[in-house]
């Protein structure tokens, strides 16, 4: 190491100590934890993560904008989706080829802005982070950040941090991580520092339709007529064209590997057999179930991965693989019952769920609160459930298609109805934006257009893409198909 440079880390460690007996007197007479030079180094205040309403480290370390060096912090070991109460490890980088000290800030935040899942710090001595509490628009946030010994990095131009997230225990919807890094050049004060912002996102559970693994379903179609999918991947454009069937095939796609990433996949009625491609790679046959079995393919045991499933309307009869081992099988439901599973109790795992026609009523057994039997919707309804408000939860919802009408109940404000769609239209709600929310779609089968509300920012999206007998992909595992 350059000697004037240690000559340097050793003075402003010195200067921050003193700052920081300064500090501790500021914090009891003002309430800030210690000043800004002390931040640096101990720890900032929290709330400066660039989350949304929170400033960024910029407002201490202000000599350069954020973002504007040629470093960067970055947030690795994430999965594509999340199980409830999951233990991942998450490792924070910052990056910075003159840096000489580094520190960060993150938070992790529900949809709503709130503080979302558990933090576990690692064993070690002394300990390198430390957790932290602040208040945005009074709602509370959790952070962790470096602590004064976990500032020196062990190599040249580069930090990293390594600890544990637990996912909450119930689905909150989409989770946000942001985090704030500093590539400081320990001058002994706070200029000369460059700042660095970013972001990540976690699901918990794979978007419908998502070929691409960008968090976002495609508009994608299935051809009944020759077994071939035609997709628009969200992410780069580009069309995707896939023989995966024949003349007969019923749509059955789903993650069934659980890589975040949606698999080609039919039941053939004819010999009861699936047959899936799976986007990891490879080809699974399964032998499971008879002819007139209707596929209701989910993740019944909350693996994130997608389990066979049939409901046999003859008998009422759900019949489910799990990937966990052995067959489930629950007599719920009438011949005429539409099947409308989901997860209703946000615990991560797909409900045995049907919709009575006759009476406008659901029948849902929620593998965790037990059952729910609720009246919402009339007859001559389709059952259209998903998440619509982003909690984590499938709300109740019916398209009507004799007025366009969506109606739908959020588990977090209450019933609200939207005039969507014309009589003949296809309802194919899925997430087009990304943003954890189930968007208002349909699919018109007389001209082959797709009309969607989209959650994030309410715009319109209008795509042609697909013919009349085509199956919307977003849509196949809903009975109104």
């Amino acid at each position: 190491m350059n000697p004037q440079k240690g000559k340097k880390f050793r003075l402003k460690i010195v200067i921050i100590a003193l700052a920081a007996a300064v500090g501790i007197a500021t914090y009891i007479n003002s309430g800030f934890r210690g000043s800004r030079v002390e931040a640096s180094v101990f720890g900032p205040a929290p709330t400066y993560t660039g989350a949304p309403l929170e400033a960024n480290c910029t407002a201490c370390h202000s000599s350069f904008p954020v973002n504007s060096g040629t470093g960067n912090v970055q947030i690795t070991g994430l999965p594509r989706n999340y199980v409830p109460g999951q233990q991942i490890p998450v490792t924070v980088t910052v990056n910075q080829s003159d840096g000489v000290i580094y520190g960060f800030q993150m938070t992790t935040l529900d949809p709503l802005g709130r503080k979302t899942g558990s933090y576990i710090l690692p064993t070690a001595s002394p300990q390198p982070l430390q957790l932290d509490t602040g208040f945005v628009n009074g709602i509370e946030r959790q952070y962790i950040e470096h602590t004064v010994n976990g500032t020196t990095p062990t190599q040249f131009g580069t930090k990293s941090w390594q600890f544990t997230w637990v996912a909450p225990s119930r689905r909150v919807g989409k989770i946000g991580l942001y985090a704030a890094g500093n590539a400081a050049n320990s001058d002994g004060g706070s200029g000369g520092d460059y700042i660095y912002t970013t972001s990540a996102s976690i699901l918990s559970g794979t978007a419908i339709a998502n070929f691409d693994g960008d968090q976002k379903s495609e508009i994608s179609v299935y051809r009944p007529s020759n077994g071939v999918w035609y997709s628009i991947d969200s992410s780069s454009g580009n069309a995707r064209i896939v023989q995966w069937g024949i003349s007969g095939d019923i749509p059955a796609a789903g993650d069934y590997d659980g890589d975040g990433i949606t698999d080609q996949a039919v039941f053939r009625s004819s010999n009861g057999t699936w047959y899936i491609i799976l986007s990891s790679g490879g080809i699974s046959i399964n032998p499971f179930g008879i002819n007139g079995d209707v596929p209701v393919p989910g993740d019944y045991d909350g693996d994130l991965k997608t389990d066979l499933a049939l409901f046999r309307p003859s008998t009422g009869t759900w019949y489910i693989a799990k990937t966990t081992g052995g067959v489930a099988i629950y007599n719920w439901g009438l011949q005429t019952d539409l099947t409308a599973q989901a997860d209703y109790d946000a615990d991560g795992k797909t409900d045995v769920a049907v919709f009575r026609p006759s009476e406008g009523r659901w029948y849902i057994l929620q593998s965790s609160d037990g059952l729910l039997i609720r009246q919402f919707g009339l007859t001559g309804d389709r059952p259209v459930q998903a998440d619509y408000d982003g909690d984590g939860k499938a709300d109740l919802a019916i398209f009507r298609p004799s007025t366009g009408q969506w109606w739908v109940e959020q588990t977090s404000s209450g019933v609200g109805v939207t005039q969507f769609g014309l009589s003949g239209d296809i309802a194919a709600p899925a997430d087009y934006d990304g943003d954890g929310k189930t968007d208002i779609a349909v699919f018109r089968p007389s001209t082959g257009v797709w009309y969607a509300i989209l959650s994030g920012n309410q715009t319109f999206l209008i795509r042609q893409w697909g013919l009349a007998g085509d199956t919307p992909v977003p849509a196949i595992n809903l009975a109104s198909q």
